[in-house]
């Protein structure tokens, strides 16, 4: 063995020293300031007699190399030399060492407290003074997109807070979301650390006086839905006791079994969004027609045109397609009557006193009464849409909500539609289903001869699934070789393919894109939007609960022809009587040539000024309500 170098052994025993604790550490600094006084006090009188310059050095040919010493020791200690005799100079220096131990104590007391208050302050223990608030409880990814959402929406009240209570760091929080989220304008975010579950720490984050409370399920429980129920519980216990408090919570579940036992602990504090069945829903429906998503993350983000509910006596005894006329910059899409949600009525539907407007506008303030439109009838198409027909879907890869979405396809789909699933799993429980016929393959949906081998130019739909049982980022990997597999295949089969495609994280789908995909689903970012829409306006639960289910009113983009004839130049007020004569209520359109253009929102426009001219082009589409 190598002998140690002298440097390596000081340090170690200066190491030893350190480790005997403070009184070690005294000696030291006691030793040290000797040997600095000493040294100095001699160099100091050796300099003064050598030179003899009496108009710079103070001179006294009584002084010797001790006093010289003393004076040097009384400076270190802040003290002036003034005094004579060493019996009185020693009495003089135990009163200096007494003074600074003294000053020291105190300085030391207080510098402890105020190191302990700001330690506190970092743990994030302080209780929250703010109202009208909005309260996110507990930390998963969705958390980012929620804050910068919220932050949007905020925009037009001035200044508010967003708090956040979760059982994390509060500094690795605040960098988290400095990070992620950035400048969030006139929105306050503040971070508190503890257990939402937990009654203590829960009041921490002032609950009584938020205006809205975000239950989100964190991602790295075994039983998310467990966690998410047992604190809607803790806010709940005694809301409807003698406080009388109402809570307006939004909690995400993850299974559907346990939405029974949340009603029960919410009441009619909480609307749960069940995350999968979302998510599962959007995707057999994008699936089919393309574009959906874009719709959704439109509808979704407080960026772009929301979902709003107004009341306006002006039309009271109007019926709801007059309504549909009567606004330039705000799409009319359904009514509250009697707190009922009903989407696309019939347009003969009398708006009632009391009844309240489900529209789509840039803000609340932007809806207006203008004077009615006029459509053009001549330019009003009669092209039938076609006879629906048998439809088959490759779906590649597999994850917990295949069955969900086999399920939700099943509705939607023509009596003895296919369904080929391609996974590298064993052979997964596909429940009953009526209207699908589902053959399953054990395959590798990332290697290019089994994708070979699917024939995917000849399938109508085919939906790449994310697996959650990888992380996001090798998950969104595996997805990307999927789709380029797919682009080279299609461009050598000369084929063009409806895909659509599932993203764990947001920040991969820009890269996806150059694979030529339709759609891409982000699974958390559409959940973030959804609870952050629903935490400022509780009656969207039944709106978006509708357009989800495959029962009711839901969002589809038809042929334009199927509305307006081919290259006749028409305003929106036109589509939208061609689209009300067929029982549909026409929200936007899509242009075909913008597909491909995310700056562009890929060709979606939700709510058009209905009075501006346009020509549709060639794969141009309609977006409407519509019950089939």
């Amino acid at each position: 063995m190598e002998r140690p170098a002298f440097g390596d052994r000081a340090r170690y025993a200066f190491d030893n020293w350190m480790a005997r604790g403070p009184a070690a550490l005294m000696l030291l600094l006691g030793l040290i300031t000797l040997a600095f006084v000493t040294l100095l006090g001699t160099i100091t009188w050796a300099v003064v007699y050598a030179i003899g310059d009496e108009e710079n050095f103070e001179r006294d040919d009584g002084m010797g190399p001790l006093d010289f010493i003393w004076r040097s020791l009384m400076r270190t200690l802040g003290t002036e030399e003034g005094d004579t005799g060493w019996i009185f100079r020693l009495l003089m220096l135990i009163v200096s060492i007494g003074g600074l131990l003294i000053g020291a104590t105190l300085i030391g007391i207080v510098s402890g407290a105020f190191a302990e208050r700001v330690e506190e302050l970092r743990k994030g223990r302080s209780r929250v003074l703010e109202s009208d608030h909005t309260l996110v409880l507990g930390w998963s990814g969705k958390v980012f997109a929620i804050v910068r959402e919220l932050a949007t929406a905020n925009l037009s009240r001035g200044r508010s807070a967003i708090v956040i209570l979760a059982d994390r760091d509060k500094v690795e929080m605040e960098d988290d979301i400095k990070a992620q989220v950035g400048d969030t304008g006139t929105t306050r975010v503040i971070v508190r650390s503890g257990d939402p579950m937990n009654l203590a720490e829960l009041e921490i984050a002032s609950p009584d006086t938020a205006r809205s409370i975000i239950v989100l399920a964190p991602e790295d429980d075994d039983d998310p839905d467990a966690t998410v129920i047992k604190t809607t519980l803790a806010l709940t216990r005694d809301s409807d006791g003698e406080s009388g408090h109402r809570y307006h919570i939004v909690g995400e579940l993850q299974d559907p079994a346990n939405l029974e036992v949340a009603r029960l602990v919410g009441r009619t504090h909480a609307h749960w969004v069940l995350g999968a069945d979302v998510i599962s829903r959007i995707t057999v429906q994008t699936c089919r027609q393309s574009g959906l998503s874009a719709v959704y993350s439109e509808l979704l983000d407080f960026a772009g045109c929301e979902i709003y509910t107004s009341r306006q006596d002006a039309l009271v005894g109007r019926t709801y397609r007059e309504a549909q006329h009567s606004f330039d910059a705000s799409a009319v899409m359904g009514l509250v009557q009697g707190g009922v949600v009903r989407l696309n009525p019939d347009g003969d539907t009398v708006i009632g006193a009391g009844d309240e407007l489900i529209v789509i506008a840039e803000d609340d303030d932007a809806i207006e009464l203008t004077q009615p439109g006029i459509p053009r009838p001549e330019a009003i198409s009669t092209e039938e849409p076609p006879a629906p027909r048998t439809e088959s879907t490759l779906v590649l890869g597999w994850n917990a909500r295949l069955g969900l979405m086999l399920g939700e396809l099943d509705g939607y789909a023509t009596p003895r539609s296919r369904v080929t699933v391609i996974a590298d799993v064993d052979l997964p429980d596909f429940g009953d289903l009526v209207n699908i016929d589902v053959t399953f393959e054990r395959g590798d949906p990332t290697c290019r001869p089994v994708l070979e081998q699917a024939h995917i130019h000849r399938v109508d739909h085919i939906i790449v699934l994310a697996s959650d049982t990888l992380p996001a980022q090798r998950a969104d990997a595996r997805t990307l070789v999927t789709l380029l597999h797919l682009r080279d295949i299609a461009q050598q089969k000369g084929a063009t393919l409806n895909v659509v495609s599932e993203m764990l994280d947001d920040r991969n789908r820009e890269l996806a894109e150059v694979t030529g995909a339709d759609d891409f689903i982000v699974s958390d970012k559409l959940i973030s939007l959804l609870m952050s829409q629903l935490s400022e306006n509780p009656l969207l639960t039944e709106v978006f609960r509708e357009l989800f289910s495959a029962d009711g009113a839901e969002i589809y983009l038809r042929p334009a022809s199927l509305y307006v004839a081919a290259g006749e130049p028409v305003d929106f007020h036109t589509v939208v009587e061609a689209a009300g004569r067929r029982g549909e209520t026409a929200i936007g359109y899509r242009i075909a040539a913008d597909a491909r253009d995310p700056q562009k929102s890929y060709g979606v426009r939700l709510n058009p000024v209905k009075s501006e001219e346009f020509t549709f082009g060639p794969g141009d589409k309609v977006v409407v309500l519509a019950s089939e």
